[in-house]
């Protein structure tokens, strides 16, 4: 298929509307067959469940041109299984599993002359959703729900090569004990925008959240998990019921195991031992990976011996070695890559 004439090299991390997104709706307790659609416009109810309770779910996932010209996803089954998650924590009826990939595949293939060309450093975002759509007056979960596909090209989250981020701890609780943070819903979004925008007027690139129930332990930002490695080169992950299960994380914990050779841990981290660690970053699905230089405690300084010029050396081959998979550099592990066409 012809590619769109777009000026893939400079294309923002951004909204650009495609030709074409999935559309299911949930009535009298079941899902329709689904169907492609070229009508981006939601029209519900004044009173629908979603804008009354926010009773919405959400998830973030790409497709890459590969090397060999292929178009794949990464992983879209995991996406599939924290969505059901999501939405059981949130009484929201479950998009299906196979329903769920296979939606995805038809949107992207159906877009695939927005599929960004290996090489151009710009990928297509997905973005599977579900909401409550009939009218809810009383605090209770919604009758009817729509699951939607769609897709938008983006370019690299950080333009111009990635410049090591600033973080500080904040005083805002992003997640209770026992509450939604471990699911990827809307509402846990809308309550971090004030901390992060208040992050951004101080200065700061973004905000470590610490545990709500102690304010002793590390747990992730609003939009991304911690990662560090210890002078000695292990990886180690935050454990906690609250954080988001990052995919991004889990495979990169893999590829440090598999791939690289290293050890890994998922473990609870006092912030006390952070400013004993080597390097720092941030992972997620915008950037993969993006290093932190900095943490600033209530004016006090935390720097990584890394710096504020570029990814520490274990971080880079973390980075090299996820994105070299994805791009279908590196032979990844069988079921990691979706082939679209």
């Amino acid at each position: 298929m012809e590619k769109k004439n777009i000026d893939w090299g400079n294309l923002g991390f951004g909204y650009v509307q495609t030709d074409y997104r999935y559309v299911s709706d949930f009535k009298n307790g079941s899902w329709d067959e689904g169907k492609l659609t070229e009508d981006a416009n939601v029209v519900i109810n004044e009173c629908a469940g979603v804008l009354q309770y926010a009773q919405t779910v959400f998830e973030g996932m790409k497709a890459y041109t590969t090397e060999d010209g292929r178009i794949v996803t990464f992983r879209p089954d995991l996406n599939a299984e924290r969505m059901e998650n999501s939405a059981k924590r949130l009484e929201m009826p479950v998009f299906p599993k196979d329903r769920f990939i296979q939606a995805v595949v038809d949107t992207v293939k159906a877009n695939a002359a927005y599929v960004p060309p290996f090489g151009s450093g710009a990928t297509l975002y997905i973005r599977p959703f579900e909401f409550g759509t009939n009218p809810v007056i009383g605090v209770k979960p919604a009758d009817e729900y729509q699951f939607r596909v769609f897709t938008t090209p983006v370019g690299p989250y950080f333009k111009g090569g990635v410049k090591p981020l600033t973080i500080r701890v904040t005083d805002f609780d992003r997640a209770a004990p026992n509450g939604t943070g471990h699911i990827k819903a809307g509402l846990n979004y809308a309550m971090s925008m004030h901390a992060i925008v208040d992050a951004h007027n101080q200065g700061y690139d973004e905000n470590m959240y610490l545990d709500a129930a102690t304010r002793t332990k590390v747990e992730e930002t609003g939009g991304a998990n911690f990662l560090f490695v210890t002078k000695d080169g292990k990886v180690v992950t935050p454990k906690s019921d609250s954080i988001l299960p990052s995919i991004t994380r889990r495979s990169l914990i893999y590829v440090a195991q598999h791939y690289l050779g290293l050890e890994a841990e998922e473990r609870e981290i006092p912030f006390e031992e952070v400013k004993d660690f080597a390097e720092c970053g941030l992972c997620g699905t915008a950037a993969v990976i993006s290093p932190v230089g900095k943490i600033v405690d209530h004016g006090k300084e935390i720097c990584f011996p890394t710096g504020m010029t570029e990814m520490g050396p274990v971080t880079k081959k973390l980075y090299e070695t996820l994105t070299g998979i994805q791009m279908g550099r590196i032979e990844a592990p069988e079921g990691w890559l979706q082939v679209i066409e």
